[in-house]
């Protein structure tokens, strides 16, 4: 291409660039008046139910936000266990130890955790927010959080390095068990970060991630594949 069909071009791109900026479409689903957006800087604040319609059913009613996680935690390949109370979680979580054989299992400080985890007859691996060994924790055959919240619109566990023992208890075990109260489903992704600053009174965790379903890849071949690039197995124990 010859060096005068390079600047045109150029300066074609540049038009258009000059021309977005004085311009500024509005976003396309603002078709209602009832939906005008409040300007904050040069950015719109939108209304919440400006972007129901395009987002995922998360509930209106507790009961119907745990339907909707069961089912979206199934879709993903994950695993929602109902228990009573924090007796039942740890009973549980003994005779999945004991099934499955499991010889050391990774936990953290948390109370829930703590109760859940006492009853276990394996080793365990304590991890907290500090130095720890990765390679022990690697070969750890589970790892036992809390949580932030679990998201029912999109089947998605909300955890912070306040709640789970740091970042590597919730990567590196090979199936990871997140233990939870029933109060802790929320409908959205919005309620999910209104609860954590309301819950941390604005000064976030240095590290939040929401963990939707087991591990997984398709980059080969788009072929599924399960712990690609942490835990094989996500289970939900939901206290209450």
């Amino acid at each position: 291409m010859s060096s005068t069909r390079m600047g045109d071009a150029r300066e074609t791109i540049l038009a258009r660039v000059r021309e977005a900026l004085r311009l500024p479409a509005p976003p396309p689903h603002l078709q209602s008046p009832a939906l005008d957006p409040a300007p904050t800087g040069s950015l719109p604040v939108l209304p919440l139910e400006a972007a129901r319609p395009w987002l995922p059913d998360g509930g209106d009613s507790p009961e119907e936000s745990r339907r909707i996680l069961g089912e979206n935690l199934a879709r993903l390949k994950a695993e929602l266990h109902h228990v009573a109370d924090a007796a039942a979680a740890a009973a549980f979580l003994a005779d999945l130890a004991r099934g499955r054989n499991w010889k050391r299992v990774a936990t953290h400080g948390h109370p829930l955790v703590a109760t859940a985890a006492a009853t276990l007859a394996c080793d365990t691996e304590r991890v907290d927010a500090g130095p720890f060994d990765k390679d022990a924790l690697e070969a750890c055959d589970a790892g036992v959080t809390s949580c932030e919240v679990l998201v029912a619109q999109t089947g998605s566990v909300l955890v912070s390095s306040a709640t789970c023992g740091g970042r590597a208890l919730s990567v590196l075990p090979h199936v990871h068990v997140v233990v939870a109260t029933a109060d802790q489903v929320v409908p959205t992704l919005g309620d999910a970060l209104h609860a954590v600053r309301e819950r941390h009174a604005g000064r976030l965790p240095s590290m939040l991630s929401f963990i939707t379903g087991p591990s997984r890849t398709g980059d080969i071949e788009r072929i599924l594949v399960l712990g690609a690039h942490g835990p094989k197995e996500l289970i939900v124990l939901l206290v209450g």
